[in-house]
């Protein structure tokens, strides 16, 4: 993230290594599993599942939403049905909401309680996600935070900050760049980020080489 103009302090969103959380949920386990509740080999499975997952599930979603209008405007009304719809996993997440940026309309998702966010379709979130910086300064200083992650905002581009919750996560459809009307659906998937799907990036202009 690159530095920038505010005059006031702040944490950087990127610091913040947290031990003390893993030692926690650590804890958490041994005593679940010293209940009954559940078994490490359950946990352990949960666990590999998680970290299988990358965000090419959702670049799929949007790609396929930028070449149909109409699968689009399923994916915005129902995330998970429209993850189904391509035999893709949402996950467990009792609903996964897509929004949508445009060009008056811009989104940043955060989880002000701790890390909530679409691991079936993005993977793991990211260690600046789960970050106590980001998750207050997305609130109090959003356009400082797109800032410094390189997204520069008109004045007049109304910037929706989103709370994930245990109960509903999201997934920000990006704005497909210009000048890519006569790419496959693969090669939109190959432009689209977990950040920007996340709200903090752009799509890239172009894919990646190699």
């Amino acid at each position: 993230m690159s530095d920038h103009g505010h005059d006031h302090p702040h944490a950087p969103v990127t610091s913040g290594d947290e031990p003390p959380a893993a030692a926690r949920a650590r804890a958490l386990e041994d005593l679940l599993v010293e209940k009954r509740v559940v078994r490490h080999e359950d946990v352990r499975q949960m666990i590999d599942w998680l970290v299988s997952r990358t965000p090419a599930d959702g670049a799929r979603l949007v790609a396929r939403g930028w070449l149909d209008p109409e699968f689009e405007e399923r994916l915005l009304a129902d995330a998970r049905a429209a993850a189904l719809e391509l035999g893709l996993d949402p996950g467990p997440s009792p609903r996964v909401v897509a929004v949508e940026n445009t060009e008056a309309v811009h989104h940043l998702v955060v989880c002000t309680l701790c890390s909530c966010y679409p691991r079936a379709l993005l993977g793991p979130p990211p260690d600046w996600y789960k970050s106590l910086p980001y998750r207050s300064r997305a609130v109090s200083d959003p356009r400082g935070v797109l800032s410094e992650f390189g997204v520069e905002l008109d004045d007049d581009v109304e910037l929706r900050v989103l709370d994930s919750t245990a109960d509903i996560r999201y997934l920000v459809i990006p704005r497909r760049p210009p000048g890519t009307e006569g790419l496959s659906e693969e090669e939109l998937a190959a432009l689209v980020t977990r950040d920007s799907m996340i709200g903090v990036a752009q799509p890239l202009a172009t894919a990646p080489a190699g």
